[in-house]
């Protein structure tokens, strides 16, 4: 038995829900509302760390780098969903951003809890995905103590990868180790330990803050519109000539004109429609100005 996890903030007794079990379904609702309104205050407090995390993500993948996300449980699979959403949201290329996951794809729809405990698995996860000095690896865990993830950050480290650690306690043995510690402390939770619930939802939330601030940075974004995104199916097809009609002022069949004569590519067809280029030509700027929207138009008014 591990004393040490009576000492975790994750692992303590929540006085205000003793009694859940006897309240009625409204107020069970209740409880569970109130402890999630504590969440975003305690995200607060790790801010500056985040933004720190994302300019130096933003670096490393600007110069051809990866963001790979590494966590065993709830969070690994916190890590897969992110990342899993940058190709559609953010059109980024497959690999740029990946999860990792204790256990592997089938530990996605089925608890292996015995897993995080492998170091050795941690370590040669990171082998298997070939990381290098060049890549960015963040390793989530609500105790910052998992062994799967600390093994998996000590190989990136040894690797000369720039690593952050996600956690839920305050001096976790994660953030002892890691480049950019992020401790965002969500303390006891609505059911004893339960870490999918406070903790998991301020991983998420950080982890939203992580790749999407990355993509704003690496011009994947502009203004607040997702220039980059992926217009593979109805609903994308449709937000995409909403998008390109909104910055361009443009009515709805000239927009959709517009994409099509762009092969599907958001920015190039704003960028007819703005500056008159054609799409080839619009095309070549934005390789000139690596792929950065407002930096094209910028150097057009020139």
């Amino acid at each position: 038995m591990d004393e040490k996890m009576d000492l975790l903030s994750t692992e303590q007794n929540n006085s205000d829900t003793l009694q859940i079990d006897r309240s009625s379904t409204l107020e069970m609702m209740e409880l569970i509302n109130r402890a999630d309104q504590t969440v975003p205050m305690a995200v607060s407090c790790a801010v500056p760390r985040i933004a720190e995390a994302v300019d130096r993500i933003a670096e490393q993948l600007g110069e051809g780098g990866r963001l790979l996300y590494i966590g065993a449980g709830t969070s690994g699979r916190l890590g897969v969903l992110d990342a899993s959403e940058c190709v559609p949201t953010y059109g980024t290329p497959p690999g740029m951003v990946a999860g990792i996951i204790a256990g592997g794809e089938q530990a996605l729809v089925e608890s292996i809890e015995g897993i995080e405990d492998s170091e050795e698995d941690g370590v040669s996860d990171i082998v298997r995905n070939r990381v290098c000095a060049k890549d960015v690896v963040v390793g989530i865990a609500a105790s910052g103590r998992t062994p799967y993830v600390l093994a998996a950050i000590r190989e990136a480290l040894a690797r000369g990868a720039l690593t952050v650690g996600i956690c839920n306690t305050a001096d976790s043995k994660l953030s002892q180790i890691v480049d950019i510690p992020i401790e965002v402390v969500t303390g006891a939770e609505v059911v004893m330990g339960s870490t999918r619930m406070k903790a998991g939802t301020a991983q998420k939330l950080v982890l939203n803050m992580l790749s999407t601030g990355t993509m704003i940075k690496l011009g994947r974004v502009y203004q607040n519109y997702m220039v980059d995104l992926l217009a593979n199916n109805q609903k994308l097809q449709a937000r995409a000539v909403r998008i390109i009609r909104l910055i361009a002022g443009v009515e709805q069949a000239t927009a959709e004109h517009a994409l099509e004569e762009a092969n599907g590519q958001v920015k190039v067809a704003i960028l007819t429609l703005l500056t008159g280029m054609e799409a080839k030509e619009a095309g070549a700027a934005l390789s000139r100005h690596r792929g950065v929207l407002r930096a094209v138009l910028e150097s057009a008014q020139k």
